[in-house]
């Protein structure tokens, strides 16, 4: 895999990862509940995706070469740079009003 396909694989499950909380009510997407998420578990399910997607650029990188260090900088950027992409979702679970 080239290095640019892997930084696009790491964006595209960014994407995908940070608005799946919001977009149905299945923890991680996979187990199912009776009653709905709650805004705190949904926040809970962001940190476990924002480490998975994490992992993967993590296992790219690795694959790729050696693993740069990297600082809190990084963490905090990536981290803003996640939320960002879940407004979406956020959008849509919280703000967008259905009429009818």
């Amino acid at each position: 895999m080239t290095h640019s396909m892997s930084v696009w694989l790491v964006l595209l499950a960014a994407l995908v990862g940070a608005n799946l909380p919001f977009l149905n009510d299945r923890w991680l997407a996979v187990i199912p509940r009776k009653q709905p998420k709650t805004l705190g578990m949904r926040v809970g399910e962001l940190v476990v995706c924002y480490l998975l997607v994490g992992a993967l650029g993590l296992a790219l990188e690795q694959s790729a070469g050696q693993i740069y260090p990297q600082g809190w900088e990084f963490y905090a950027t990536t981290a803003a740079l996640f939320l960002t992409l879940a407004f979406p979702g956020f959008v849509y679970r919280y703000l967008f009003h259905r009429r009818g």
